[in-house]
């Protein structure tokens, strides 16, 4: 009999010892989960279109974009639109690698960390300069053929 007693009591003993309670999900927290991963999802689209990895964007981004910075040099100083343009160019490639990443990091990380914007922004100019670097060459060897923007000079 005191056998069971002791059984018994030990049983009430741990009835009574409850477990530490599972983190609840909130709502509050998923959603602000969700919206973190579609701010990523958005920056990696855009900066795919920005970045030189996308072979159809300079025609209807990188361009446009490079062209209305080089313009916008040119009210300053006429011989600024090529130089500029160029610049706005090499500019546009290295956010889109920047958002990419930024993105990417968002959508693909489940816990917050530290980001080093130094190593992203070297790793983003290195990248765009490289890119830079090899259609110049190309250019300038003449494997690539480039438009003639202004007929008369």
């Amino acid at each position: 009999m005191e056998s069971a007693k002791k059984v018994s009591d030990n049983l009430n003993i741990a009835g009574q010892v409850t477990p530490e309670p599972l983190p609840q999900v909130t709502q509050k927290g998923l959603l602000k989960a969700m919206l973190k991963k579609l701010r990523g999802g958005f920056f990696v689209v855009l900066g795919y279109l920005l970045s030189p990895l996308c072979w159809w964007n300079d025609l209807f981004f990188n361009l446009p974009i490079a062209y209305f910075f080089g313009y916008a040099c040119s009210l300053l100083h006429p011989n600024l639109l090529v130089p500029c343009s160029i610049l706005g160019y090499w500019l546009s490639n290295i956010v889109g690698i920047l958002l990419m990443q930024v993105g990417a990091i968002d959508v693909l990380s489940g816990q917050p960390k530290e980001r080093n914007f130094k190593k992203e922004l070297l790793t983003g100019l290195a990248s765009s300069t490289a890119y830079t670097l090899v259609i110049l060459a190309l250019i300038q060897f003449k494997i690539l053929d480039t438009p003639v923007l202004f007929p008369g000079s």
